[in-house]
């Protein structure tokens, strides 16, 4: 695999469907995944909390992959990182398929923590090289083939989905599901073998590193390494204890240990970029996509076991399959959108933040399979351009970054999902499951609480109920009274959890539609070339 001085070449399309079964990997084992949450619980006892950090590290090992290979791709080439993420994605099943029943729990979430950290290792390598590669091929139109792209995220959750409908139903071992993730795999493997590569703009006018990186400078920085600083404090600790048997990476000391390395990266990214400032509006578009990968990869990664407790399981999945169908045949209308409605990247935006809070607090309030269509259809609409139009966005007004700040951008975003969109919604059911029961049965609670308790930033701890136990609760078809109590108070958890998730895109509307009133200010949005000034 090589690479060619060209912004656009003959194999451009075979590139962007490469880069499409690339990324429906990373969405089939994702989907699958979300709906195998349930067997992990019933296998292994984990809490709503636990759940969600192993869910994070599906995003948190992403951050570290995308970050990486943006900053080194236009060195190493974009082959090399393609042939890492596949032997990455490999080693994450090996890993996770050694979690086993019977086991003991600290062991099987270890397994199951690391695994799914290497398998997002893997799918952030492989962002890193398909982002910057379609901006690249097609710079005239990046906001329609970036969404053409990211399309293949809700088909590959639709393919995870239809599994757990059809295989999960007929009983077949979690792991036989997971492991259909490796089909595409291979598929991505062959796609990218043989093939050459375009190199960015900023890569062809031979920027060097600390050149494209001085719009990111301090200010985008800051916020990718305070992110990683949490990631240390909050999981990685977590994860040496384990290992080492250690009680100093619990405690205090680790946390100035974690803050310490943020200020350290914070400080080389300041060297290197000669202690640039560098963009108030990149800064503001990275905070932003933290909370776009809090609320759309966060709630993805909860919808299907939220609807299908307060449903039915199998109502559950498809809806899953249903909201990822309808996203995948949004993300084609895009260019319709920007060029025929007239429409900004912005404006989008703006749009789709208002119907996200809409969509939550309709899903929140669900109890029947027709209702719960209508509102995970306003749901889907809202998220559906999210991730893809503010990384057109970047690759629009920042050409000098290269792929260095779409690849920050979309570290931030997973790191956030991982971190507070996964974790913190655990977190909030685990808490409003339990706030219920103890106001109106104490003792029941009491007697099914988890023996260890869960915590989320600053928060106080909560034991949340023992998964087991509740999965025993809501698969009892003639319940007893105890056990209806345990699965209407999960119930009221998931709803009280949605309604408070719709508070992350109520803020991001506020800071799209000042980014609206921005650029009326500066004459418009329009796409920017290297020679252009802001």
């Amino acid at each position: 695999m090589t690479n060619t001085d060209i912004t656009t070449s003959a194999n451009a399309k075979r590139l962007l469907w490469a880069g499409f079964m690339a990324i429906l990997a990373t969405g089939v084992g994702f989907g699958v995944r979300g709906g195998i949450l349930s067997n992990w619980a019933a296998d292994f006892g984990f809490t709503g909390a636990q759940l969600g950090a192993i869910g994070g590290a599906g995003f948190t090992g992403f951050c570290f992959g995308i970050i990486i290979g943006g900053v080194v791709v236009d060195k190493i080439g974009y082959g090399k990182l393609v042939a890492a993420a596949f032997i990455l994605h490999i080693l994450s099943a090996v890993i996770t398929f050694a979690a086993h029943k019977g086991q003991a729990q600290d062991s099987a979430y270890m397994y199951l923590y690391l695994g799914t950290f290497v398998f997002a290792l893997a799918n952030g390598t492989l962002e890193a090289v398909a982002n910057p590669l379609v901006a690249t091929l097609f710079p005239h139109n990046r906001t329609h083939y970036l969404n053409i792209l990211h399309a293949a995220w809700p088909a590959g959750l639709v393919l995870g989905g239809l599994i757990g409908w059809t295989l999960g139903e007929a009983g077949v071992d979690w792991k036989i599901q997971l492991g259909l993730f490796l089909v595409p795999t291979i598929l991505y493997g062959f796609a990218f073998m043989g093939q050459t590569f375009p190199k960015s703009e900023a890569a062809a006018k031979g920027l060097k590193l600390g050149e494209m990186m001085k719009e990111v400078g301090l200010l985008g920085a800051l916020v990718a390494c305070a992110i990683i600083g949490l990631f240390f404090k909050s999981q990685l600790g977590g994860v040496l204890a384990f290992f080492t048997g250690s009680d100093f990476f619990t405690g205090p000391s680790w946390i100035y240990v974690s803050w310490g390395v943020a200020l350290v990266l914070w400080l080389i990214v300041g060297g290197k970029t000669g202690f640039a400032v560098g963009s108030f509006l990149l800064f503001v578009l990275f905070v932003t996509h933290g909370l776009v990968g809090a609320v759309e990869l966060g709630t993805d990664g909860w919808i299907q076991n939220i609807t299908g407790n307060i449903l039915t399981p199998a109502q559950g999945k498809i809806l899953f399959v249903f909201t990822s169908l309808f996203m995948f045949c949004l993300r084609f209308s895009a260019h319709f959108i920007e060029s025929k409605l007239k429409i900004s990247p912005v404006g989008l935006l703006s749009i789709c933040a208002v119907l996200a809070v809409i969509g939550l607090n309709l899903v929140s309030g669900i109890n029947s399979f027709t209702g719960a269509l209508f509102a995970l259809a306003v749901y889907a609409l809202g998220k559906t351009f999210f991730w893809p139009t503010m990384l057109a966005v970047v690759g629009d007004r920042f050409p000098r970054t290269g792929a260095i700040a779409m690849s920050i951008m979309g570290g931030i975003g997973m790191m956030s999902a991982g971190l507070l969109g996964g974790p913190g919604l655990g977190y909030a059911k685990d808490r409003f499951t339990v706030e219920h029961l103890k106001e109106n049965n104490a003792p029941l609670y009491e007697a099914n609480k988890a023996a260890t308790a869960g915590s989320f930033l600053f928060l106080d701890p909560v034991a949340g109920l023992d998964g087991t136990k509740l999965s025993e609760a809501q698969k009892a078809v003639n319940k007893t009274p105890d056990q209806k109590a345990l699965a209407d108070a999960s119930i009221v958890g998931d709803r009280k959890t949605l309604k408070a998730d719709s508070f992350i895109p109520a803020s991001m509307a506020g800071i799209f539609i000042l980014l609206l009133l921005y650029f009326k200010s500066i004459g418009g949005y329009r796409p920017l070339t290297i020679g252009d000034k802001h």
